[in-house]
Parts: C-alpha cells; structure tokens; sequence
C-alpha cells in the first residue's frame, strides 16, 4: 500500500516550524541519536565496518555532526551564561570525537556518545515541557539541517 510521500514531508515540515524551541532541539537530539544508532549497527561485531556499509556509517556520523553545529549555532552564548558555555564544550568534544570514530570505526566511540546524548536528550525533554518555551518562530533557532534519515 502506497501512501502520499508528499503529503507526509509536508506534515512533518508544518511539525517543524511550528514547534517551540524546546521541542526543535530534542528533535535534533532524538535524530542525533537515531543516526547514532544506525551508525552504530553498521559496526560489525568484529570491530569493522564492511565495505558495502562504509558510506552508510559516514553518512550517518555526518548528519550527527550537522546535528552538533546546528545544537552549537542555537547557543545564546550571551543569555546562556555557564550552561550555554559547558554545551558548546560538550558539541565541540563530540564532533572530535566523531571524527576519531569515522577515522577508526570505533563502535566504542559512538556508544559513549549516543548514551551521552540520548541523556541531554531527556534533560531538553523535560525542559522542553515547561511552559517557559515560545514559538519557534519568535525565537532566534532556525535550524537548517534536514534531521531525518
């Protein structure tokens, strides 16, 4: 059974510009850790990637690393204050660290930072949820990544 590919894009775009801010970065972090995944699942058991699934696992780590400079270009880094500093710490070690895994296919390195991530993730979860969070249209995020696989 077909359905409309259109019609869904367009669904999911509404979804996106309509969202608060809060919930425009836990989608960037829920997206980050699915690439995570997939990356992670293309790691062999051996430790290697074979040769069929090394653009897949390259793909899959940069669309992370565009998720990390888009979560670091949101930063306030003005109102932000010690928060908005220990973020864009944490993106710049992960994006080095995600270079290191595409470089040596560490499935050790992307487990590490897929836990990480999908902890922040429920943290912006439930900062997401308070009422503190406007329109993403008034805000200053606007992501231009595309966030889905």
């Amino acid at each position: 059974m077909a359905y409309n590919m259109q019609g869904y894009n367009a669904y999911r775009d509404t979804g996106i510009k309509t969202a608060s801010q809060g919930k425009l970065v836990v989608m960037l972090y829920e997206a980050a850790v699915k690439n995570l995944d997939d990356a992670i699942e293309k790691v062999g058991k051996d430790g290697k990637v074979e040769a069929r699934n090394i653009e897949a696992y390259n793909s899959y780590i940069q669309k992370t690393q565009q998720i990390l400079n888009e979560l670091q270009i949101s930063l306030d880094m003005d109102k932000g204050g010690e928060l908005a500093k220990n973020l864009m710490s944490i993106y710049m070690y992960y994006n080095q660290q995600l270079l290191q895994a595409t470089i040596k296919h560490d499935k050790s390195i992307l487990v590490f930072i897929r836990k990480q991530m999908a902890d922040l993730l429920e943290a912006w979860k439930s900062a997401a949820s308070s009422t503190a969070n406007g329109p993403a249209y008034n805000s200053q995020m606007k992501t231009s990544i595309n966030i889905t696989g």
